[in-house]
């Protein structure tokens, strides 16, 4: 069995920054203590100066596979998260076909055990007529079921309040929602349209796919899971009025309504579409200055509870159309955590907070058995980084099957210099190790 000592890194777990040693045993942590002796059979890794971090655990992304390979493949966009220090992903049921029913749901997961570079798990799609699908799902290898809500690509919109009320009152994992109320956007999109044309200033985004629209259907999820004692998830807050539907009174672990944020939102705002154009283009539509200073302060006090990316990769001739034909989205994995660093050193956030958004409380909503901390026992999925080292983000650096980020000639300090992944070293200064180790995540339900 092999063994790794991660000697004298600066550990970030469990709200505390300790210097200590880790020794990993085959694919798991085995011992955690300062000062550990080496011994002729382990292999030391010197983390001087360093933070070690329990693995990212992503619980929103669109990795395109099937039907949308052109874009991405599982395979493509697990090998950034490596490098991200992303060492699980929960992906959308959007692809084509869609992940809403059993054979569809097996199929990704065969894909991903032959190609998938880091742990993975699927969230199972909701429709109006699937009901008996998702009566059927295992709790014990799904993390969850993926609803949307007012605003969908593709016939994944679930708009009859029947089928919806059955749907919460029905089902006990966690709901992960898009919150977006689709009349609202229709009405907001001809009115623009018939003043522009399909060639609408991209600023004009947040208008369309506005604030109210969101508002109004979070607040109507939120009302639902109430009543019918639903475990609601809601995906990618981007106003600052969201955020005051959401509580900060009870440990994550007894709350039935919770909330993500996602890096972009936190990052740009609608100033930046000027430069960026429809390369932040997403939906919810990044908002104002105001939104996003709202989003860093329910994260800070715990009304927000996870940190993701919403990677949705399309290609730059794809995003480069005009308005009404660019669809939403973009990469974000390889340098989500970077992102987070770079936050840290200005002040934004501490980094423990930012273990307990990205690591801790993934694993804790969904109950993924065995991973998201840094415990003896637990899967050795860790991630060294150096929150000094400063490198600016190239089109050549990227590992995206898309081949562009929005984050392109951004400089960050704070860096990812090893990913370790059920215990082997997979990423190390820029190399990726050509074996795969990723496993199925499982939940303790």
């Amino acid at each position: 069995m092999s063994k790794i000592l991660i000697k004298g890194a600066k550990v970030v777990n469990e709200g505390q920054t300790a210097l200590l040693d880790v020794l990993i045993e085959g694919e798991r942590i085995a011992a955690i203590s300062a000062n550990m002796n080496v011994t002729p059979d382990v292999e030391v890794i010197d983390a001087s100066g360093k933070f070690l971090l329990p693995g990212c655990i992503d619980d929103q992304v669109h990795f395109r596979e099937p039907g949308l390979t052109h874009k991405a493949t599982i395979g493509t966009e697990s090998k950034a998260c490596l490098a991200g220090g992303i060492t699980s992903f929960l992906e959308m049921p959007n692809t084509n076909p869609q992940t809403t029913t059993a054979q569809a749901y097996n199929d990704k997961l065969d894909v991903a055990a032959q190609t998938s570079w880091v742990n993975y798990g699927f969230l199972f799609g909701g429709t109006n007529d699937n009901l008996e699908e998702i009566k059927a799902i295992d709790p014990k290898t799904t993390p969850g079921l993926k609803l949307f809500l007012g605003s969908s690509t593709g016939n994944m919109l679930v708009d009859d309040p029947n089928t919806l009320k059955e749907i919460f009152s029905a089902f006990r994992l966690p709901i992960a929602v898009h919150c977006e109320d689709e009349q609202t956007i229709r009405a907001n999109l001809a009115e623009y349209v018939k003043k522009f044309g399909d060639d609408i200033p991209i600023e004009y985004h947040p208008d369309i796919r506005s604030a109210e629209a969101c508002y109004l259907s979070s607040s109507k999820a939120i009302a639902l899971a109430k009543e019918t004692g639903a475990r609601l998830h809601v995906f990618h807050l981007s106003t600052a009025r969201e955020t005051a539907l959401f509580q900060n009174d009870v440990p994550l672990a007894e709350k039935q309504i919770t909330s993500e944020v996602c890096i972009h939102h936190l990052w740009f705002s609608n100033e930046d579409y000027t430069k960026k154009g429809t390369h932040i283009k997403w939906n919810p539509a990044v908002k104002s200055a105001v939104d996003r200073a709202g989003l860093w302060e329910a994260l800070n006090d715990d009304r927000i509870d996870i940190i993701a990316t919403d990677h949705a990769p399309h290609t730059l001739e794809e995003k480069n159309q005009v308005y009404t034909k660019a669809p939403s989205g973009g990469p974000m994995v390889q340098h989500a955590l970077a992102v987070m660093l770079e936050c840290v050193n200005q002040g934004k956030i501490s980094l423990e907070k930012v273990v307990e958004k990205m690591c801790h409380n993934p694993a804790i909503l969904f109950s993924i058995k065995e991973r998201g901390y840094i415990r003896a026992g637990y899967y050795a999925d860790l991630v060294l980084v150096d929150a000094n080292q400063a490198h600016t983000i190239t089109r050549d650096s990227l590992l995206y099957k898309c081949g562009w980020s929005p984050l392109e000639g951004t400089t960050l300090r704070g860096a990812v210099t090893h990913t370790f992944l059920n215990g082997a070293l997979m990423y190390e200064n820029g190399n990726i190790k050509e074996s795969n180790h990723a496993k199925p995540l499982s939940f303790t339900r």
